[in-house]
């Protein structure tokens, strides 16, 4: 199945140059969007202090699983489709191990964080971009299916933890965002 879903997704590739740039583009710069959000989220005025405590969540939570994925690459060594001409490759080839993704990762703990803190300024948009995130890196041939769906799972369970042990109260987040 993991197959069969990396193939028809990545079906497409090569053959509608908007599309491709549209992928390629968003391949390329969809997680630093998200960062920038919420760098940007960080001034609001709105709901300042609980938006600015959520900021803070999904910075760990993206630290975090980051860095549960580098461990995971450590010990789980899984070629990419473009090396077994599975996927056409739209992009440069990666030097790392393809599960779990780091991008499908990285812009899952973001946008789970904002949403387990309760915190939604992006509730339709963010979780759109997410998914246009995840779809593009099987589109240019980078990734399976599931390398996004382990990706997935674990950005949104380190926002979860991350958000279950974070305490408002704490001197330094609580000075952070009284003194920012």
């Amino acid at each position: 199945m993991d197959l069969i879903l990396t193939k028809a997704i990545n079906s497409r590739a090569g053959t509608n140059p908007w599309l491709d740039g549209t992928m390629v583009f968003i391949t390329s710069y969809g997680v630093q969007v998200l960062v920038l959000a919420v760098m940007l989220l960080w001034w609001t005025r709105s709901q300042r202090q609980e938006t600015r405590h959520a900021c803070i969540v999904a910075c760990v939570a993206f630290l975090l699983s980051l860095a549960i994925n580098q461990g995971l690459l450590l010990f789980i060594h899984r070629i990419r489709p473009y090396e077994l001409g599975i996927t056409h490759l739209l992009i440069s080839p990666n030097a790392d191990w393809s599960f779990p993704s780091d991008h499908a990762t990285a812009a899952s703990a973001i946008v789970a964080a904002f949403w387990f803190r309760g915190v939604r300024p992006l509730v339709l948009v963010a979780p759109l971009w997410v998914t246009l995130i995840c779809f593009s890196r099987i589109y240019v041939g980078v990734h399976y299916v599931s390398d996004i769906a382990g990706g997935v799972v674990i950005g949104t369970c380190a926002a979860w933890f991350v958000s279950t042990c974070y305490r408002e109260k704490v001197w330094p987040f609580r000075k952070l965002v009284e003194l920012l």
